[in-house]
């Protein structure tokens, strides 16, 4: 894809939202009329985020997890992970700006692949290790390829920390399976769709998808405090992981596991009835994912709204690389202008000892 990033001029500005055709499409306003993702941190393994100025406010300080490295996250000089910053948290209001799907989101960047270079699944998984122990409710994965085993046991431990873990099935035609570590057990897999909620061309497809957003033209932040839009499964990644910071903030004392369940099991169903390669469960239903009565996967789990105790969560009704072989951590999306894209859900659903492998653009 070609095209410009373009600087924040007053009058660009005030067509932000109409650019941003996933916020209607998913109902995001009244989504945040329930939840805005107050009190929920969720960390961004990825190129840095710079503090642009729709991101400023929800911007923590991070950490350089690249050998040598000093910085605190809050840089960027490739602008991946500024757009997926935004499409999480960005606060952008009125018709100006970006928004993310958790304005009130804290994001903490971790800086984990150096533009224009190589990188391994090291590195990954010291992001991950990093987000797990300062406190990140949800970490988003937009990068997928091999497995080391230092990776698998960091995705392990930071499930068992009660973290919920999102990561992007893969982008095709350079990716034929879903990568790691979407595909491992208990990582909430996602794909794809466009405009018109159909399958969209670039996102992988396999039996570990477990919900898709929105992944074509998604317009988001960029560095240089400039807006880009973006196609590939990283979007769709930032995306759901939104939802789940959504989720997080208005049933606190819900597991991670849980609010896997509610994203999949209050999904929209598409393709053929029931799961299904190309869709999953189906494409994601914030209202319905904060308002269903979702019956729980197991004993032992419970929802409650902010504030309270452990309940069970009633409400309105929804609306309407593949393979260890794969030698690289491969990015997941097409940034127009702003550098190469990159792109990371569990199951359920509604009806209506390698090297470490490198990273590689």
């Amino acid at each position: 894809m070609t095209g410009g990033a373009v600087p924040a001029t007053q009058a660009q500005a005030h067509q932000d939202h109409d650019e941003q055709w996933h916020l209607p499409f998913l109902k995001v306003a009244d989504a945040q009329r329930i939840s805005q993702g107050d009190g929920v941190v969720v960390a961004v393994p990825d190129s840095g985020v710079a503090p642009h100025q729709d991101l400023r406010k929800n911007l923590l300080a991070g950490t350089d997890v690249i050998a040598g490295g000093s910085g605190d996250g809050r840089e960027d000089r490739d602008g991946h992970g500024t757009a997926m910053a935004g499409l999480i948290a960005a606060d952008g209001t009125g018709s100006t700006g970006a928004l993310g799907i958790a304005p009130k989101a804290k994001v903490l960047p971790i800086f984990c692949s150096p533009p224009g270079q190589d990188g391994d699944t090291d590195a990954l998984a010291a992001a991950i290790e990093f987000g797990v122990s300062h406190g990140a409710d949800v970490i988003s994965v937009s990068i997928v390829g091999g497995a080391s085993a230092r990776l698998q046991q960091a995705v392990t431990n930071a499930l068992l920390a009660d973290v919920v873990v999102v990561a992007g099935a893969g982008n095709a035609p350079g990716a034929h399976t879903v990568g790691y570590p979407a595909r491992h057990p208990g990582v909430i897999a996602v794909g794809g769709v466009d405009r018109n909620g159909n399958h969209a061309a670039v996102s992988v497809t396999g039996p570990e998808i477990d919900v898709v957003a929105p992944a074509v033209d998604i317009y988001s932040t960029s560095i240089n405090g400039k807006y880009r839009k973006g196609t590939g499964t990283s979007d769709a990644t930032a995306i759901v992981a939104g939802a789940a910071a959504l989720i997080r903030s208005k049933y606190p004392y819900l597991p991670a596991q849980e609010v896997a369940h509610r994203l999949t099991a209050t999904a929209i169903d598409k393709g053929p009835p029931g799961r299904d390669d190309e869709y999953g469960y189906g494409v994601i239903d914030l209202v319905a994912a904060l308002t269903a009565d979702v019956p729980p996967v197991g004993f032992g789990s419970a929802s409650a709204p902010a504030g309270g105790g452990p309940t069970t969560a009633t409400g309105a009704g929804p609306g309407d690389d593949g393979g260890a072989a794969v030698r690289g951590l491969a990015t997941l999306g097409v940034i127009v202008a702003a550098g190469v894209g990159w792109a990371l859900l569990v199951r359920r659903r509604r009806r209506g000892d390698d090297p470490p492998p490198r990273i590689s653009r």
